[in-house]
């Protein structure tokens, strides 16, 4: 007679004087152990020799989930396949799952750092916003909307970052399914424009006064250390690439001539252009100047905090979300996203304020247009230097 729940809860822990076998149908049995075990098992034959595979204890799998169980694996063994096998590789994928973050770090490791330019940021996108969500997950495990729900948690704030994520992610999963790691790449065919409605190149952010202010405020506040908010100050003032400050040694600052000297191998319209940036310091900006040479011990101006080497590539990356934090938690004020290349451009835009179109480019190191470029050779340091004490008064102002 076919098994039954009653039968099976009748018989559950009921000590008996011997092993007994009860049959069900189709190839499925129970072993029933003399303190009262039961077992469910597939009875089949393989290679010529009768076999007996477990399929799980009663209660922890049904009668229902057994016969399931049966069916599965009868299709595997019709296939050619041994079950006891099949069963072995199913636990050790189980067992031995790749999670998401494992796959990334080794991801990263050994393709990321040595190809992408932006790789810290990339690195500490998912650090803040994947691997609390889905990092301890075994790859395979995380479904389509697992992932549509992140990513569309992330839009609103900014579409860049989800944008990076997305394109990270799905280049991740391929690298790893290459290597046989893992076996699926639910979000391959997703689109960033189709499925997220991000839309590239939309007008960009540009910090209000306000807000302004508002991170102003927060930095001298905060427990950001002074290095840091030294960093932060002069990129805002300057409108500069934040890696010209980075890698800045104390030798380009020149107090007796009043001038902040980027080489070319320094910033990114160097190799073309063979061109250093040279920008004006004014009185007012050497206080801060200053500060930051006395803090470093390093032939650079903002030295990594355990090393003479220049600050880390991460280092920036960090204090526009720690200010966001701060304003959240310590003040009850959500800001938008914004970045550092955000304070650059909103240096730009105040720029415009000050001076002529062609002056606030040279201020943010951008190369003249056409033949501008090859022929004049002016140094326009007092007109930047008039500009930049007309930002500067506008910052003083911000910040009271």
């Amino acid at each position: 007679m076919p098994l039954t729940d009653t039968w099976l809860k009748k018989n559950l822990g009921k000590e008996r004087a011997d092993l007994h076998i009860e049959t069900d149908q189709d190839g499925l049995s129970v072993r029933v152990t003399p303190k009262g075990k039961i077992t469910f098992q597939m009875r089949y034959r393989y290679a010529g020799k009768q076999v007996r595979l477990d399929l799980g204890s009663y209660p922890n799998i049904s009668l229902k989930d057994a016969r399931a169980e049966l069916q599965k694996m009868k299709a595997v063994l019709e296939t050619g396949y041994d079950p006891r096998v099949h069963k072995k590789i199913e636990i050790h994928k189980i067992t031995e799952a790749v999670t998401f973050e494992e796959l990334f770090r080794d991801w990263y490791k050994k393709y990321v750092m040595q190809n992408k330019k932006s790789h810290h940021q990339i690195l500490r996108s998912f650090e803040l916003y994947v691997f609390p969500k889905v990092g301890s997950l075994p790859c395979d495990q995380i479904t389509l909307h697992h992932w549509l729900d992140l990513l569309e948690a992330h839009v609103e704030g900014s579409e860049s970052i989800t944008d990076r994520i997305l394109a990270n992610t799905k280049q991740c999963l391929n690298w790893g399914i290459n290597r046989k790691l893992i076996e699926l790449n639910p979000i391959r065919h997703i689109s960033g424009k189709l499925d997220l409605n991000i839309k590239k190149n939309r007008t960009v952010r540009v910090l209000s006064d306000d807000e302004v202010s508002l991170i102003l405020g927060v930095s001298d506040h905060s427990k950001t250390s002074l290095k840091n908010v030294l960093f932060f100050k002069l990129c805002l003032f300057y409108g500069n690439r934040y890696s010209e400050l980075r890698i800045a040694l104390k030798s380009h600052f020149d107090f007796k001539n009043n001038t902040w000297t980027v080489p070319p191998e320094n910033h990114k319209t160097g190799e073309e252009s063979k061109r250093s940036i040279v920008r004006p310091i004014i009185e007012e900006i050497k206080p801060w100047l200053q500060a930051a040479m006395d803090l470093s011990n390093s032939d650079y101006i903002f030295p990594n905090a355990k090393s003479n080497e220049p600050m880390g590539r991460s280092g920036p990356t960090d204090m526009p979300y720690n200010f966001m934090q701060y304003a959240r938690r310590r003040m009850g004020i959500e800001m938008k996203h914004w970045s550092f290349h955000d304070l650059r451009r909103t240096a730009r835009t105040n720029f415009s304020a000050f001076t002529s179109r062609d002056i606030a480019e040279l201020m943010v190191g951008h190369v003249m247009p056409g033949e501008q470029a090859t022929y004049d050779y002016y140094d326009y340091q007092e007109e930047m230097a008039k500009a930049y004490k007309k930002w500067w008064d506008k910052l003083e102002s911000l910040t009271n």
